[in-house]
């Protein structure tokens, strides 16, 4: 799983980062609230495990703005023993809370506890605009129309559908659809892009429409996303 972990100590946010990633999740490690928000709303991380006392943003700040990346789970990580404290942050959309300081341990089952729920409620359905994949059926239709796909052809959709709009840059669809290094010189994205754009256009009346109006964005320097119309 993709997790975000928001930590100003170094040390500790260091440690996580290693340890979470010894458990095979996929983690980034950002040092303040504002590059939180900015990082969870553009890659839709599945989990955040958030320091309360953050500079530029605190953790309370963050969650205020837990709209913007509404199906990212929380694990609050916090020195305040105030109940009210506690409660406070789970109103605020927080799906769990641990007092420091903690061992790796009960992090580390806590953030598998919180996988294994989002995975229990998660639908097999995803549908972003005109387009919609089951899953399940390994099936997706665009605009009504079944469209046949390979399986990184699937994969690579299913990633940029799960942000729901939201950019996706290059180097996280090579790290989730390819588990290729993000730094590798290679342009399998941008091709796979292409085969997606053609695929979904042969669907519609206007089967000849250019790869630039397709369901596919590009965002200049950022990757791509999904378009919710034509």
């Amino acid at each position: 799983m993709r997790v975000l972990v928001v930590e100003d100590d170094r040390a500790l946010g260091l440690f996580l980062q290693k340890g979470l990633k010894l458990e095979g999740h996929d983690v980034d490690w950002v040092v303040d609230g504002e590059t939180a928000v900015e990082h969870a709303t553009e890659h839709q991380p599945d989990l955040m495990v958030l320091d309360l006392s953050l500079p530029r943003l605190d953790g309370i700040g963050v969650l205020e703005r837990k709209q913007r990346f509404p199906n990212t789970s929380v694990l609050v990580l916090t020195g305040r023993s105030q109940t009210e404290e506690r409660v406070r942050c789970l109103d605020l959309g927080a799906d769990d809370c641990l007092l420091k300081p903690f061992s790796f341990h009960e992090l580390s089952a806590r953030c598998r506890a919180l996988l294994r729920r989002r995975k229990q409620f998660e639908s097999p359905v995803l549908k972003f605009g005109e387009v919609e994949m089951n899953r399940m059926e390994r099936s997706v239709l665009h605009a009504g129309t079944e469209v046949e796909l390979t399986a990184k052809e699937f994969a690579l959709l299913e990633a940029l559908l799960q942000r729901q709009g939201a950019c996706c840059s290059r180097k996280d669809l090579l790290k989730e659809v390819w588990q290729m290094d993000p730094e590798s010189n290679t342009n399998v994205v941008d091709v796979y892009v292409n085969y997606l754009r053609k695929k979904l256009a042969a669907t519609l009346p206007d089967a000849k429409e250019p790869a630039p109006q397709s369901v596919i964005e590009t965002v200049r320097g950022h990757g791509f996303r999904l378009r919710s119309g034509r």
